[in-house]
């Protein structure tokens, strides 16, 4: 059997080299070659200036606005700056010689300020200040715990606790020895023989019960001032 072509062969052709240009990567195919005549000449790159210029019949051209007659031109005084820096060095200050420190034997010697022999720390202005960081901070805890302590002193009088009066300790301790003539009355009624199992707990119950509201009695019998917390 004969091999498939596509239809559509030409037109794909058409697209392919429709956008393709010839000097898209490899350059343009002719490059124009320089001419022999125009080769580089010296001095050929180098801003040209205007022509100045020049005399008209021998005068001088005049400047385009004529000076007043305040005006004082500047005259410039040529200075000595040899014996100026002689002057200079005569009544200056001598130099104090450097100060070196000597650690071999060979006598190497290098500069005192740097090698931490000179006490220069403790002659600043600041030495020994605390910083300013330190006095804020201890500034801020200071607070802090003042705050904290007022805080927990609110916390305290909002639980504070109040004395029962002599009435209601009265009354309370009433209550207790009339609960405890009741539960001693029914201790007693209890059989001689615990021989089941109801029988003992119920009596360890009111034994219970009743050393319970004996020591509460004695507590409040024993303190006249009862406090007691919201």
């Amino acid at each position: 059997p004969l091999r498939y072509i596509s239809k559509y062969r030409e037109f794909v052709k058409h697209e392919a080299v429709k956008n393709k240009s010839q000097w898209k990567t490899m350059g343009p195919a002719k490059v124009a070659v320089p001419s022999p005549n125009d080769f580089l000449q010296k001095h050929s790159k180098e801003p040209k200036l205007a022509p100045k210029k020049k005399e008209e019949d021998g005068k001088k051209l005049l400047p385009l606005s004529v000076p007043q007659r305040t005006y004082h031109p500047v005259i410039r005084v040529k200075k000595n700056f040899i014996n100026k820096n002689a002057v200079a060095v005569i009544r200056g200050v001598p130099k104090k010689p450097r100060p070196f420190c000597v650690d071999t034997r060979q006598g190497d010697k290098y500069p005192l300020e740097p090698s931490g022999l000179v006490p220069k720390y403790i002659k600043k202005k600041n030495y020994g200040v605390t910083p300013k960081y330190v006095t804020r901070r201890n500034e801020e805890i200071k607070r802090e715990e003042e705050e904290y302590e007022a805080r927990v002193l609110e916390q305290l009088k909002k639980k504070a606790m109040k004395t029962l009066s002599d009435e209601e300790r009265t009354n309370i301790l009433t209550a207790l020895k009339k609960n405890w003539e009741e539960i001693n009355h029914a201790y007693q009624g209890l059989p001689v023989l615990t021989d089941t199992r109801y029988k003992r707990i119920h009596k360890e119950e009111l034994e219970l019960k009743l050393k319970q509201l004996e020591h509460d009695i004695a507590a409040i019998e024993k303190h006249k001032n009862v406090y007691i917390a919201d």
